[in-house]
């Protein structure tokens, strides 16, 4: 029997023969190398051999695998990719066949050694560049195969992480494979996706604290890592690679395993996510991920506060960190989704709750919605950051637009909560504002500042609300500070020597003085109107004084200088006037904020006489009065007197003897003696409003002041002489009489007869245009001629078009 065999494995084909050799008796002699080197010059010789060879060895180790020799399985998986490495022919593909069989036969085994096994072979197989190309071949096994093995709950933790690490591995092998290669299995399809990000994600999220990697004298040093940080490579791999449009189907599986696991909320993971992303993927691909991020927050419009702010907050790193390109084509749907859920966290939070389709009705925590709407502003200033200055100028124009503004632009529609909810948004976008300005610089202020943005800005100056008016005056001063000055004016004090201060002053440029001529008297008029405001308080104060400072330094020609002296002193005269009965404390603020901006700006003129003038009322004060500095006032404990006495002589800027300095320097003395005095207009009446009834009749009274019988008084206004004191304060109190009156009638006046009044105005008004219309329209002359009425005279007898005879040549 000896001899029969050895006869009949003489008659075995080459190739198995040369495969049985690489065998030893003992596994544990390992691969025996001469041997292998023999049959790999039978492969390179024998190409079309390979295929077969590969299928014997397929064939043992199958074999080997039911009987639990592993160690044969180790050798033949050994020589497998011995073969592989070296092997590029034609004929490689079917050899490819008969190793994958083998490396999955490997992976549904029980054992974690075959399965770690297998995918250490899958792994080199996957770096390989093949020539020749597959067109059946299929990854789906490997892809459901290798997640499975990311998510091990192996009882021993050591196995446990070297099962998942070798999982992730194998996915990064089965990415490297496929991505670059247009004849395989398309590996972005959301099929494949729904299992690789999940999967990578679900390991991103594991620490070291709470994985056991294997230990340092076991494992070399590429094994040492943990299954995190293998999962971020291999995440950044796979972000690399997606072109523009695989970056949908790679990012949609992040949000669902955020939103599946509740990781929006702790928002730590999910920014970590996100940074990953953006910082993986191609720069010009990153409006993508802003989109879809948009879109969730869309799609999660009815979820907690702490979920739609984890997402928001998302938002926010992903927009600095994608720079110029994150807000991508569409600029302004990317604040107006932003500011459609800053109102709705508004509207939620003044209601208190919501109807959810899943869960009925929902409690609002107002703190978290307070949380929600800071993350929605912080990022709407992080996106428009990232834009050039002309968008950003339509940016400020399209969040001025949505804001409800009196007399402008119309109240937003009513949801329940009244004219507070108003108020909330009026507050949300100007904050929202406010931080869009924050950096912006621009060389031309007349074409970014237009009209339609400046004056609803500076009509809110004159609200009664005082968080409404410090944050128009924060934007102002943030719209002017362009050299970086503002720091330096955070706090109102009277400083000796300015030059400490390193102030950053450029000439005032042609654009500049375009916007001045055409914009200061609004400015000048707001600033005087805010500080008689009684409501206003040491933070109003400040960012006037900044306002002003900015203005003298970044916009300020001879003219403007002039100007704003005349604003200082009429500010002067507002603490003492008596008719406007200000509290003890607005008077020694007004006082205290007008002393400080003469201080700063006799120096910014360097006129010795002017400063010097200064100096002396200021050292006065000092020792007489020092409640009207701001030293004492603007503190935390202000040393406010109770009542204020008469205040004259020395412990006043004296206007006619600032005139009288400045005019010897060449300033126009004229115009420095003539005390400032702000022109009031519809728009501060239109602002001040409180109640729709008041409402009414001041439009009411702007018609009236239309009409024939105050024809005279319109003509007298409209050549209104600020030098003529006496009649403008006579048609100001006429004025103030006649609207007095006309709110007096509507506020409490039966309604029938406001009715029968408006009807009236109607009445009138129709029988007007009836005239117009009788005068203008008449009948169209007729082909028939005219005819004779009963009375001798002729009339045009009007003929319907479709019975008028036209001659032949006009009709074709």
């Amino acid at each position: 029997m000896t001899g029969v065999c050895g006869c009949c494995g003489a008659l075995r084909p080459r190739y198995k023969r040369l495969v049985d050799n690489i065998f030893p008796e003992d596994p544990e002699d390992g691969l025996v190398k001469a041997n292998m080197e023999k049959l790999t010059f039978y492969a390179l010789s024998a190409p079309e051999k390979l295929d077969r060879i590969g299928a014997y060895l397929s064939e043992r180790l199958s074999r080997d695998v039911a009987r639990h020799r592993y160690g044969y399985v180790c050798i033949a998986m050994e020589a497998l990719d011995q073969l592989l490495m070296a092997c590029h022919c034609q004929s490689i593909n079917l050899f490819v066949e008969s190793f994958l069989k083998m490396v999955r036969k490997l992976l549904e085994a029980d054992k974690p050694n075959l399965q770690i096994l297998g995918t250490n072979s899958f792994v080199k197989f996957a770096n390989i560049e093949e020539d020749t190309p597959s067109y059946h071949r299929s990854y789906d096994f490997f892809v459901s195969r290798f997640s499975e093995m990311c998510h091990s709950n192996y009882e021993d933790p050591d196995i446990r992480t070297k099962i998942r690490m070798a999982g992730i591995k194998g996915l990064q092998g089965v990415v490297r494979k496929t991505v670059n290669d247009e004849l395989q299995a398309n590996i972005w399809d959301p099929q494949h996706m729904d299992k690789i990000v999940p999967s990578l994600l679900f390991n991103l999220q594991l620490t070291d604290s709470r994985v056991r990697s294997p230990s340092p004298l076991q494992a070399s040093e590429k094994e040492r890592e943990s299954p995190a940080k293998l999962t971020e490579r291999c995440f950044r791999e796979l972000l690399g690679r997606a072109a523009y449009g695989n970056i949908k189907n790679a990012v949609t599986p992040v949000l669902m395993h955020l939103d599946n696991h509740s990781l929006w909320e702790g928002k730590t993971f999910a920014v970590r996510c996100f940074k990953i992303i953006m910082y993986s993927i191609q720069s010009q691909h990153s409006h993508l991920v802003i989109q879809q991020l948009l879109g969730h927050v869309d799609a999660n419009s009815k979820s907690s506060a702490t979920v739609r702010a984890g997402i928001v907050e998302v938002l926010l790193e992903a927009a600095g960190i994608a720079a110029s390109g994150s807000v991508g084509p569409t600029v302004l749907e990317v604040f107006n989704t932003l500011l459609r859920h800053l109102r709705l966290s508004v509207d939620y939070e003044l209601t208190g709750s919501y109807n959810c389709t899943n869960i009925g009705t929902k409690i609002i925590k107002e703190h978290e919605e307070r949380q929600l709407q800071e993350a929605v502003i912080r990022t709407i200033g992080s996106f428009a950051n990232t834009l050039p200055t002309y968008q950003r100028s339509e940016v400020m124009l399209f969040i001025m637009g949505k804001i409800p503004i009196p007399g402008m632009h119309p109240m937003l529609p009513s949801t329940g909560s009244g004219p507070e909810g108003n108020r909330m948004i009026q507050v949300m976008l100007l904050k929202s504002l406010r931080q869009v300005t924050c950096g912006f610089q621009t060389t031309n202020m007349l074409t970014a500042l237009p009209n339609s943005f400046l004056d609803p800005l500076l009509s809110f100056a004159l609200l009664e609300d005082a968080e409404i008016r410090l944050l128009v005056l924060e934007i102002l001063v943030s719209l002017i500070d362009r050299h970086n000055n503002l720091p330096k004016f955070s706090t109102i004090f009277i400083i000796s020597d300015i030059s400490v201060l390193k102030l950053k002053v450029d000439k005032c440029s042609r654009q500049d003085n375009l916007f001045m001529k055409k914009h200061a008297q609004h400015l000048y008029r707001h600033i005087y109107l805010c500080s008689k405001e009684q409501s206003s308080v040491q933070p109003h104060f400040e960012k006037l004084y900044s306002l002003l400072a900015l203005i003298s330094m970044e916009l300020a020609n001879e003219e403007v200088v002039v100007d704003l002296i005349r604003v200082a002193l009429a500010l002067q005269d507002l603490a003492l006037s008596s008719e406007e009965m200000l509290p003890v404390y607005s008077r020694c603020a007004v006082h205290a904020l007008s002393s400080a901006y003469l201080n700063l700006i006799s120096q910014l003129t360097t006129v010795p006489a002017f400063c010097q003038h200064v100096h002396e009322v200021i050292e006065m004060r000092q020792k007489e009065s020092p409640c009207l500095l701001p030293e004492d006032v603007f503190i935390e404990n202000p040393k406010i007197p109770k009542t204020l006495e008469k205040l004259e002589g020395e412990l006043l800027f004296q206007q006619a003897k600032i005139t009288e300095v400045l005019g010897g320097s060449g300033y126009n003395t004229e115009r420095l003696a003539t005390p400032y005095v702000p022109q009031f207009t519809d728009e501060d009446r239109l602002s001040k409003r409180k109640s729709v009834g008041e409402t009414i009749s001041l439009q009411v009274e702007v018609e009236s002041r239309n009409s024939p019988e105050k024809e005279e008084v319109n003509e007298n206004m409209k050549i209104y002489n600020p030098y003529n004191q006496v009649d403008s304060v006579g048609m100001e109190e006429q004025e103030k009489e006649h609207r007095r009156q006309v709110v007096e009638k509507f506020q409490k006046a039966p309604f029938e007869e406001i009715a029968a009044h408006c009807g009236a105005r109607a009445t009138m008004l129709q029988s007007k245009l009836n005239q117009i219309f009788e005068i203008t329209i008449r009948p169209p002359p007729s082909p028939s001629g005219t005819i004779t009425s009963s009375y001798g005279q002729t009339q045009s007898r009007s003929v319907p078009v479709y019975e008028m005879k036209f001659p032949d040549l006009c009709v074709y």
